[in-house]
């Protein structure tokens, strides 16, 4: 699944083991709003409603964390043709 968030430029992903909380933060601003999504699962609004972080309580819970992996697609451009690396 492919999820394009209007405005995100970078994403960070941050765990701390001894909260048991996954923080996904998808763009920086001001928190104004939380909306419980599910039990453990909260979005966090701007001003605008816009999201600027999903917040995972009970992480370990939810997903085995050890199993997960992150990686980067980059995107080069090269003699007008855009190649996925």
């Amino acid at each position: 699944m492919t999820v394009t968030l209007k405005g995100v430029k970078s994403m960070r992903i941050k765990y701390s083991k001894d909260a048991d909380i996954l923080l996904i933060t998808l763009r920086e601003g001001k928190l104004a709003d939380s909306i419980d999504l599910k039990e453990g699962v909260i979005l966090h609004l701007d001003g605008n409603g816009l999201p600027l972080e999903i917040e995972i309580l009970d992480a370990a819970k939810l997903a085995m964390l050890d199993e997960i992996s992150v990686s980067t697609a980059f995107v080069h451009k090269k003699d007008d043709q855009v190649a996925a690396v």
